[in-house]
């Protein structure tokens, strides 16, 4: 399957909604990746839904999934990005 171009991980919401995305692209279960990993479905459902896990835990995740964990250079967000970060800001009330 191609190769999708995923977006920049900078929360740990974005972490879990790519996590939650690739599982589900690749047509993976979530009990049989939580099987795989050794983890627990509660575990993979706190880390899809953007909440903290241990870095042994993600990683475990990810091995099952068949992918990894890639570190590179944050460059500027890009104007969406920025839209959706402030978007739960904007109460609509003046400053």
């Amino acid at each position: 399957m191609p190769e999708l171009p995923s977006p920049p991980v900078r929360s740990l919401g974005d972490l879990g909604q790519t996590v939650r995305r690739l599982r589900q692209r690749d047509g993976l279960r979530a009990v049989r990746i939580a099987e795989q990993s050794g983890r627990s479905r509660d575990l993979l459902h706190r880390l899809e839904s953007g909440r903290d896990v241990t870095t042994s835990a993600l990683l475990d995740i990810l091995q099952a999934m068949g992918c990894v964990l890639r570190i590179e250079k944050a460059g500027l967000p890009t104007l969406q990005e920025m839209r959706q970060r402030f978007a739960a800001d904007d109460d609509g009330a003046p400053d």
